[in-house]
């Protein structure tokens, strides 16, 4: 029972910092694949020219050359868990200006192999102004799990007039090995159809799901 205005003031308190952390439980995701992107970690031996890790957990993966797994005669890239548990995710990844490609249509696309993916991996692209996303796709809802061969995948996003930043890579989450070849990135036409969404609606909708 609450006796006192104490009592309700600590109740309301408490719902408030629960309903904080649920909101920002929610946030956690998105707001760190944002900071892992932008802030590149440490150079890592063996990484590939051009390229870096990032991620939640980028310590507990590692990425280099292999010039046994040849796709086409050319040697891959790999991004791999180092050890038998692995939290969160890492992504082998570029960032650059977008100014060259403002107002274009553009796609990644690479030959992706996988080897005992236990969670997911898939390319993922990103399109920034400044601290906002403006377009994203990680193929999440599209995956690539377990053992697989050699093939094509690819992301499509459209570069709005304003954006400041592109990024882009392949991510692992979990347990295994993905394989990265002949990455391509280009400028397409309008028939291509994008693979991910731009974030278009600017304040919240059918908040009490009457419509």
């Amino acid at each position: 029972m609450l006796n006192s205005s104490a009592d309700y003031r600590h109740l309301s308190l408490r719902a408030a910092a629960l309903t904080v952390i649920s909101v920002a439980c929610l946030l956690v995701p998105l707001v760190v694949f944002r900071l892992a992107a932008q802030a590149p970690s440490a150079a890592r031996e063996g990484v590939p020219k051009g390229w870096f890790l990032a991620g939640t957990k980028p310590a507990e993966y590692e990425s280099t050359v292999d010039a046994r797994a040849l796709y086409d005669g050319h040697p891959s890239a790999y991004l791999r868990a180092k050890g038998p548990t692995t939290e969160g995710f890492g992504t082998l990844m570029q960032q650059f200006r977008a100014d060259r490609y403002l107002g274009k249509r553009v796609r990644l696309s690479a030959f992706i192999r996988s080897k005992g993916v236990q969670k997911w991996a898939g390319l993922w692209m990103r399109v920034d102004k400044e601290q906002q996303m403006l377009a994203f796709d990680n193929m999440q809802s599209r995956p690539i799990r377990g053992t697989t061969s050699w093939g094509k995948y690819e992301v499509v996003l459209d570069v709005p007039s304003n954006a400041t930043g592109i990024f882009f890579g392949i991510l692992l989450e979990g347990q295994g090995t993905v394989w990265l070849n002949a990455a391509k990135f280009e400028v397409v036409g309008a028939d291509i159809p994008t693979t991910g969404g731009a974030l278009t609606v600017d304040r919240p909708t059918n908040l009490s799901f009457e419509e």
